[in-house]
């Protein structure tokens, strides 16, 4: 089958698995043939399913069966689907090309080395798209699957998060049981320290008993001007005889005036 090599369109895949997608070779109502690079560098052919191929369950399992069957080393397609494709493919005939690498989950592909002269990976994409009556004769018009029309490649989903890191079973054991004999140091420490402050304590005296000692009022220096003046009474010793002496006024006094 002679095919040209046209761009990439818009929603062409870059890349499927390991391969690198150049061009676009052929597509049909199964699916889409690319020209592809391998990680080495050769040119491969990859086909990939239609999206309303890759959601039927039977079309994506004769897609797959018969990658599976030539990547075994089995050649052609057995069972009702090779009764269904006799007489429009060469398929049971001739050896199918190399498989190099697939993908059979939900958007499935292959791809086999890129021979200009002789079908590549598009050779899978015969027996997906069943015509007619798959047991006895035919009648009447051809069986027509309703995703005939699709030409939208079936791309895989993204790729899964990549799982926490987590340690080994020895190594998480071995931290807990650090972390344990940290905590167990810790609350050693604590116990001993408040031990040491609870020994070196002086023990509490009882305080003497309070003895009140009333304070005697202050004496004031200088008399008080407004209280009379009391003059002390002189001694015996004093007068000499024992009454007093006259005074000089008093003589005065008793003299004729």
């Amino acid at each position: 089958m002679a095919v040209v090599a046209s761009p990439l369109q818009y929603g062409d895949p870059p890349h499927l698995g390991p391969f690198v997608l150049r061009a676009r070779l052929w597509a049909g109502p199964a699916g889409l043939v690319y020209l592809g690079q391998g990680p080495d560098g050769r040119a491969v052919s990859v086909a990939v399913l239609t999206r309303g191929a890759a959601l039927d369950p039977a079309a994506r399992d004769r897609f797959v069966t018969a990658i599976r069957e030539a990547a075994s080393g089995r050649s052609g397609v057995r069972g009702w689907v090779a009764r269904a494709t006799r007489g429009r493919t060469a398929l049971a005939a001739d050896a199918p090309p190399r498989v190099l690498g697939m993908n059979g989950g939900s958007a499935p592909w292959v791809a086999t080395p890129y021979e200009p002269s002789r079908e590549g990976a598009e050779r899978f994409l015969e027996p997906v798209l069943v015509r007619g009556m798959l047991i006895g004769e035919r009648h009447g018009p051809d069986f027509a699957p309703y995703w005939v029309s699709d030409r939208v490649p079936a791309l895989p989903g993204p790729p899964k998060p990549a799982p926490p890191l987590t340690g080994s079973r020895r190594s998480v054991t071995l931290a807990g049981v650090a972390l344990t004999v940290l905590l167990t140091l810790m609350a050693v420490t604590a116990w001993l320290l408040l031990s040491a402050d609870g020994e070196t304590q002086a023990p509490r005296r009882p305080l003497p008993a309070t003895v009140f000692v009333p304070t005697p009022p202050p004496v004031p220096g200088t008399p008080d001007p407004n209280r009379p003046t009391v003059s002390p009474s002189p001694s015996p010793s004093q007068s000499g005889t024992g009454t007093p002496s006259p005074r000089e006024g008093d003589e005065d006094d008793g003299a004729p005036i």
